[in-house]
């Protein structure tokens, strides 16, 4: 196998783990909207605790949001700081 079609495999795979990353993207979406809708309902059934509820939300949807970032930064890695390159020697 020359240089160039391991260098191209190396890339179409980092492609695809790049687009498999982003798949991760998708738990935090859903799991954020859920707790914004859940907020709603708390805070129409107790206005009076719509200060404490939307804070708890918002610190839970920043801690499930690391999720989705951590994902974008492999995919960035992976795409324009290829690691795997390197490794061809």
């Amino acid at each position: 196998m020359d240089m160039m079609t391991a260098k191209t495999i190396i890339l179409a795979a980092s492609a695809i783990g790049a687009g498999l990353a982003m798949i991760a993207g998708l738990g935090p979406g859903i799991g954020e909207g859920y707790a914004a809708g859940k907020a709603v309902e708390s805070v129409a059934r107790q206005p009076e605790a719509k200060s404490d509820i939307i804070s708890t939300m918002v610190m839970g949807q920043a801690i499930s949001e690391s999720t989705g970032i951590y994902s974008l930064v492999i995919a960035l890695i992976l795409l324009y700081a290829n690691p795997f390159i390197g490794l061809l020697g």
